[in-house]
């Protein structure tokens, strides 16, 4: 009942989900990402913990494939032919499942560096669409790049039963998002997504987020701290 891409941006290093489906507040549960790590959206009979494990796993993984990390977190899940999880990691490799019990249309297409997935969607076209609009904005700023195969994907025949809830969640360098923009509940989430994503671009926003601070700034923030408490308790 969900369509959604994963992708990792080779320029920027960003990671990030955006998706859509006809049913309420998909950004809460279907996207994760963690900088440096990866991406995952599990649809379908969705199970949040399988993106929460399997950015886990994700982060230790060393030599292990995301096809191995998919197949690990499925392997002793009673319900995994009604899974749908797709997958990328931070040098770009994709795997993807598609349990056989998903409703109909329902399938997936990796590629370096992204992929695209969904469940009872008019057909595989939503997801070509998805994919030929991705793989035609080489270049273009990362998450207007997943905005535009979201909007291709819905204009493309989308969800077959309609439309509700749509999101876009991107990181990039710290723990917080770079981006996260949800719409819950709405007869035209992904217009809506799109009028949320040009305000989010308007200067006072940008401005306002340039001024927040970055993992760097709070490590050495800290490590000033403790110099200056050494210093005091030394003069002590």
């Amino acid at each position: 009942m969900t369509f959604s891409i994963v992708a990792w941006d080779e320029t920027t290093r960003m990671t990030g989900v955006a998706v859509a489906t006809k049913h309420l507040a998909v950004g809460a549960l279907v996207p994760h990402a963690k900088a440096n790590i990866g991406a995952i959206a599990t649809q379908a009979q969705t199970n949040p913990l399988l993106g929460i494990l399997g950015l886990q796993l994700l982060q230790q993984a060393e030599t292990t494939t995301p096809q191995e990390i998919i197949d690990t977190l499925l392997n002793d899940d009673k319900d995994r032919q009604q899974r749908q999880l797709h997958l990328v990691d931070r040098y770009g490799h994709t795997a993807a499942w598609t349990g056989k019990n998903c409703v109909d249309w329902a399938g997936h297409f990796t590629f370096p560096n992204f992929s695209v997935a969904g469940n009872m969607l008019v057909g595989e076209r939503t997801l070509t669409a998805m994919a030929d609009a991705y793989q035609a904005k080489a270049g273009m700023e990362f998450c207007e790049r997943l905005l535009q195969a979201l909007e291709a994907g819905e204009a493309a025949g989308g969800d077959k039963r309609g439309r509700q809830s749509a999101a876009i969640y991107v990181v990039h360098q710290d723990d917080y998002p770079h981006l996260d923009l949800r719409i819950d509940h709405h007869d035209n989430p992904i217009a809506q997504l799109r009028y949320l994503f040009e305000e989010s671009r308007k200067d006072y926003y940008q401005s306002f987020r340039q001024s927040m601070p970055t993992k760097r700034f709070q490590r050495n923030l800290s490590l000033s701290t403790v110099e200056s408490e050494l210093k005091s308790a030394k003069s002590v």
